[in-house]
């Protein structure tokens, strides 16, 4: 469209192509916006998880085994790690945590997640599995019924 000497604006067709540049924008960012906003939020379940990692880990240091028994209430965990684990039930309450537990015989942690806001990560299972190397160093996985997308990359 020709313009005349003096009229200043946007054409219709250029308004309209930004609108859709904003709005494939949008389409993109805002699905990875709230999965950034929940793995956000699990940051407090990989904390605890990595802190009772390290008291097992030294544990095993220690005893040369994992502990031998199961360990499944933070009052447990406290008293034989002296990790505090800060659940949904406990004093002060942890937010996104329902229940935590170690594994008798072979050091795995799991833990279930709750309180997300997100169907897909909300009753899910993390998982942390040790294993050793020949020179007896620990080595820490990632599992569990929790999404790819939200499990820690470390």
């Amino acid at each position: 469209m020709l313009r005349k000497r003096g009229q200043k604006g946007f054409t219709l067709i250029e308004l309209l192509i930004v609108i859709a540049i904003i709005g494939i924008l949008a389409a993109i960012a805002i699905p990875m916006y709230r999965v950034q906003t929940v793995r956000a939020k699990l940051t407090e379940v990989t904390t605890a998880m990595g802190q009772i990692g390290n008291a097992v880990a030294y544990y095993y240091d220690d005893e040369g085994k994992w502990p031998v028994t199961t360990m499944g209430t933070p009052a447990v965990i406290k008293t034989s790690l002296g990790v505090a684990v800060a659940t949904i039930s406990t004093t002060p309450a942890g937010k996104y945590i329902n229940a935590v537990q170690i594994s008798g015989g072979n050091g795995q942690i799991s833990c279930s997640i709750t309180n997300t806001g997100e169907s897909a990560v909300d009753g899910k299972n993390i998982w942390m599995i040790p294993s050793t190397t020949p020179e007896d160093a620990i080595v820490w996985s990632w599992s569990g019924t929790l999404s790819s997308v939200y499990m820690p990359k470390r």
